[in-house]
């Protein structure tokens, strides 16, 4: 397994005017990946080569959670999933059953989510339950590749996302390889960031969490990245 380190929030970040630092860097580097949403795989990976001249390759489905998924490499433990409903699973998911609902209704690819990871998922946990922090898991989760290769990780969810600005925990299990090793190559993720109209608010609730990330001051709560492609840049929002 991949190692992979849990960078804690420092406390005294510096105040800007329109901005609130937690990390002189534009891309966080316990970032995982971003989830861009779409109601489409095909559409959502054409509209991703158009903009940046790499395609996506098939990841495979997530067994029971009415998903599929593409995916493309951003970098060391860095990568874009694209995910989509998959037409093949009929059965209401038990776990986040308003996905694949919300997917469906997406006129153009949106930036729906994102990860962290960890490499001590139970830690974070219990951190958290001391905390009072309200959350979901550790998680199970699998996906077969077309290979046939199973991949598994767990998952921790904060109750309240506030709509996917606050990310998910994940950690990937031991016989896992990291998506962002075999994804297709040649982009890069530029920057990214978590606008709020309520930063101070929204810091808060990160530092409690222990994740470091620029939060912008603007009107439209929403996430934020700039992607490098050898076609030129594609900005993705919420």
């Amino acid at each position: 397994m991949i190692s992979r380190r849990e960078f804690v929030i420092m406390t005294g970040a510096a105040v800007a005017t329109s901005r609130i630092l937690f990390a002189a860097e534009k891309v966080p580097t316990m970032l995982d990946h971003l989830l861009l949403g779409c109601g489409n795989l095909d559409a959502g990976i054409a509209f991703v080569e158009k903009h940046t001249g790499v395609k996506a390759a098939l990841g495979g489905v997530h067994p029971g959670r009415g998903t599929r998924n593409a995916l493309l490499a951003l970098g060391p433990l860095h990568y874009l999933e694209i995910i989509a409903p998959d037409p093949a699973q009929s059965e209401v998911p038990k776990v986040r059953a308003e996905l694949p609902v919300m997917l469906k209704r997406l006129t153009t690819p949106t930036l729906v989510d994102w990860a962290v990871h960890t490499s001590d998922i139970v830690g974070v946990a219990e951190r958290w339950k001391k905390a009072g922090v309200q959350f979901q898991g550790p998680t199970p989760g699998s996906r077969a590749r077309p290979d046939g290769k199973m991949l598994h990780w767990q998952t921790l969810n904060v109750t309240d996302d506030r709509d996917g600005l606050i990310p998910f925990f994940i950690q990937w299990g031991s016989d896992t390889v990291h998506p962002s090793v075999d994804a297709p190559s040649g982009c890069a993720l530029e920057s990214f960031a978590v606008d709020s109209p309520d930063s101070a608010g929204l810091a808060a609730e990160f530092q409690k969490l222990r994740i470091s990330v620029d939060i912008v001051t603007e009107p439209k709560a929403q996430l934020r990245a700039q992607i490098v492609g050898p076609k030129g840049m594609l900005a993705l929002g919420s």
